[in-house]
């Protein structure tokens, strides 16, 4: 875990990178600001970061950007993301070894989170589209005893179907839901963002472990 902290490096990255994108997918349907703010967040988490000693764990992390989130960006997606990663840190803490169960335990305590804030459900046009098939493909790969590598791929190629559904959907929440039926054909900027989230995440996981494998090749191989 301790050397997990790139996780969160690895998602400023993703994030600033595909600000332009964010914002013209909001711009169909909203104020068109959603990359801008999101990069402004995750950017300030990245110079929190940087003037760290010590590379932080992963819980300390996604404290970090918790609460970059939370004061960074206007709106309701800093406190819904902000929330997201908090409750996730929260999980987290105190566990020296990331494993397939409590990563879900992580995932679905934030997702409580974002839902404890708002009212948005499966079908609202909104990053519970993404959110709910991601935790339900995890959780679902998990207890078939796939591994982490392989419920970390359910999540996110589910989280892709989801982002992608809202194209089809009707806004309900926000400001978008006042358009009625001119929001069919677009797709949710926040839907989008938090596919990106769970496809990096799961991506730098994924490096980890790979890396960690080769590791104990290495010292089967060599033995001390």
């Amino acid at each position: 875990m301790a050397a997990a902290g790139s996780v969160v490096a690895d998602l400023i990255g993703v994030i600033n990178s595909n600000r332009q994108y964010l914002s013209e997918v909001d711009g169909a349907i909203g104020d068109g600001d959603h990359g801008i703010n999101m990069s402004k967040g995750f950017s300030q988490c990245g110079e929190r970061l940087a003037k760290r000693a010590t590379p932080p764990s992963l819980p300390a992390a996604l404290a970090d950007l918790s609460d970059a989130l939370m004061g960074g960006i206007g709106g309701s997606m800093g406190p819904l993301y902000g929330s997201f990663f908090l409750d996730m840190s929260s999980v987290l803490e105190g566990h020296a070894l990331l494993d397939s169960p409590l990563f879900y335990r992580a995932l679905s305590a934030g997702i409580d989170a974002v839902q404890a804030i708002g009212d948005a459900k499966v079908g609202d046009k909104t990053l519970i589209d993404t959110l709910e098939p991601a935790r339900a493909a995890y959780e679902a790969a998990l207890a078939e005893n796939r591994s982490f590598r392989e419920c970390l791929d359910a999540m996110t190629a589910a989280a892709e179907g989801g982002m992608n559904s809202t194209r089809e959907l009707r806004a309900r929440v926000g400001r978008a839901s006042r358009l009625g039926d001119r929001s069919i054909g677009v797709l949710d900027a926040g839907a989008c963002s938090c596919f990106l989230i769970l496809r990096s995440m799961s991506e730098s996981l994924g490096a980890l472990l790979a890396a960690a494998e080769r590791g104990e090749k290495q010292t089967e191989k060599h033995p001390a």
